[in-house]
C-alpha cells in the first residue's frame, strides 16, 4: 500500500471511526469473541473478592524499547505494591489492539487498561480535546508546567470528565520525552520543509507543518522505520533519542532536526502519555487500591521520564558514532513557527466546547507570571468561541 493510500485511510471520515468502535464492541460482546471478551470485569462483591485480579493493559510502545521495558517493570511492581490484589498483565503496542484503536478497545472491554497518547483520540475524532491533553506545536515546553496544568489548574478533573463519557477512567498523565524529527535530507530552516514528505501523527501537529509547505502523511509507529528506509518518506517525527535508537533509526536516517539551543523542540517539546482504565474495571477495584494505583501512576511518570533521560545520554553518543548529524533551526524560525502555530491553537480549540475548555487551562498556565510563556498581546485578536 502506498503512503498516500495510508494517509487516505487514516483521514477516514467519522463513519469509519464509528464502524471501528462498533466492531471492537462486537468483539467484546459477541459470542465469537470469547478469547478477548474474557478480560471483561467479573462481578466483584467487595474488596476481598477483588484479590488476585489480573488486568490486561497495553502500552503504545513496542517490544525491545526503553519505553516498553519501563512500562513492563512498572506493571510488575504494581502486583507487588498492591499485595497481589491487582496484577497488570502488560502487552506491547499492536498486540491486542492497533495503536489508533486502543481507546475503543479499552472502552469496549477488549483491554482493561491502556498506556496511550491522547493525541490519537483527536485524530480519530473520538475526542477532539485530546489534542490538548499532550504536547502540541509551541505549547508548554517543560514537564513541570504540564504538572501545573493537570495538578493545579484542573486538567486531571477535566480529563476524567471527558474520558468518563467513553466508559473510561483517566488515572493520570505520564511524562515521556521530547520528540525528534529524523530526516534523510538536510533541514536547516523552515523553508527546507517545503515539499518534504514528512510523517507526522496528524491533527494539530500536522496542520502546523502543512502551513509551512510540508506534505504530511500519517503512519503508525511500526511503519515509520520501513518508510524511511525505502524512501517512501523523506523525514519523520517520532519519539526521543533512546527510543528511536532502539528502533533502528540510526540505520535509516542521516539527520536529526532540532530547534536552536533555546528551543530544542518546536513541535512536541513535552510528549505526554496517559494511563486509562475501563470504567467498570476501575470501579470493581477496592477503594484503597484505586487510590494506590493513582499514586503509582504518578510514580510511573517519574520513572518513565527519568529512564528515558538516562538512556538518552548514551543514545546521543550512539547516533553520533553512526554518523547521524544534528542540524538546528534558527531563532528566527522559532518566531516564525510560533506565529504559524498560535492561530492554529485557537482553530483547534474552537472545534468543540471541550477543546476550548481544556485549551483555556493552557492559556491560564502560559500566562501565569511564573511561567510567562505568552502575554495578552500575543493572543490579541484570537478568541475562544465556546
Amino acid at each position: 500500500m502506498s503512503v498516500e493510500s495510508k494517509q487516505e485511510i487514516q483521514d477516514g471520515n467519522e463513519n469509519g471511526a464509528r464502524s471501528r468502535r462498533s466492531a471492537l464492541k462486537a468483539l467484546c460482546l459477541g459470542a465469537g469473541a470469547t478469547a478477548l471478551s474474557g478480560v471483561a470485569a467479573p462481578y466483584i462483591r467487595d474488596a476481598q473478592a477483588a484479590a488476585g485480579k489480573t488486568l490486561k493493559i497495553q502500552s503504545l510502545w513496542t517490544e525491545e524499547t526503553i519505553g516498553y521495558r519501563t512500562f513492563r517493570n512498572w506493571c510488575e511492581r504494581v502486583r507487588e505494591l498492591t499485595s497481589g490484589e491487582v496484577t497488570l498483565l502488560p502487552f506491547p503496542g499492536g498486540t491486542i489492539a492497533e495503536i489508533f484503536d486502543m481507546m475503543d478497545a479499552t472502552s469496549a472491554g477488549v483491554l482493561d487498561g491502556m498506556h496511550w497518547v491522547p493525541h490519537y483520540s483527536a485524530i480519530t475524532g473520538a475526542m477532539p480535546a485530546g489534542a490538548f491533553l499532550t504536547s502540541f506545536p509551541m505549547g508548554l515546553p517543560h514537564p513541570h508546567q504540564w504538572d501545573m496544568l493537570f495538578d493545579s489548574y484542573g486538567g486531571s478533573e477535566l480529563a476524567r470528565e471527558l474520558y468518563a463519557r467513553h466508559g473510561l477512567h483517566f488515572v493520570g498523565h505520564v511524562h515521556h520525552d521530547t520528540n525528534l524529527i529524523h530526516s534523510n535530507k538536510p533541514i536547516r530552516s523552515l523553508d527546507d520543509f517545503k515539499g518534504l514528505k514528512l510523517r507526522m501523527p496528524g491533527g494539530l501537529i500536522a496542520d502546523c507543518f502543512k502551513a509551512i509547505g510540508a506534505r504530511t502523511v500519517a503512519l503508525a509507529g511500526s511503519e515509520v522505520r520501513p518508510a524511511l528506509k525505502t524512501g517512501a518518506i523523506d523525514a519523520a517525527d517520532f519519539t526521543g533519542p533512546a527510543m528511536n535508537y532502539d528502533l533502528g533509526f540510526a540505520d535509516v536516517s542521516k539527520y536529526i532536526i532540532m530547534g536552536p539551543t533555546s528551543t530544542p523542540c518546536l513541535h512536541q517539546p513535552v510528549d505526554l502519555t496517559v494511563v486509562v482504565f475501563n470504567q467498570t474495571v476501575w470501579n470493581g477495584l477496592s477503594k484503597p487500591v484505586r487510590g494506590l494505583l493513582t499514586e503509582l501512576v504518578r510514580a510511573f511518570s517519574y520513572e518513565h521520564y527519568t529512564a528515558h533521560q538516562k538512556a538518552n545520554v548514551g543514545a546521543w553518543a550512539k547516533f553520533a558514532a553512526a554518523g547521524v548529524e544534528v542540524t538546528r533551526l534558527s531563532e528566527d524560525d522559532v518566531a516564525r513557527f510560533r506565529k504559524i502555530a498560535l492561530p492554529l491553537w485557537f482553530e483547534w480549540a474552537n472545534r468543540d466546547r471541550d477543546s476550548a475548555r481544556l485549551f483555556k487551562l493552557h492559556l491560564d498556565v502560559m500566562m501565569n507570571p511564573d511561567v510567562a510563556y505568552i502575554s495578552p498581546d500575543d493572543i490579541k485578536g484570537h478568541d475562544l468561541k465556546s
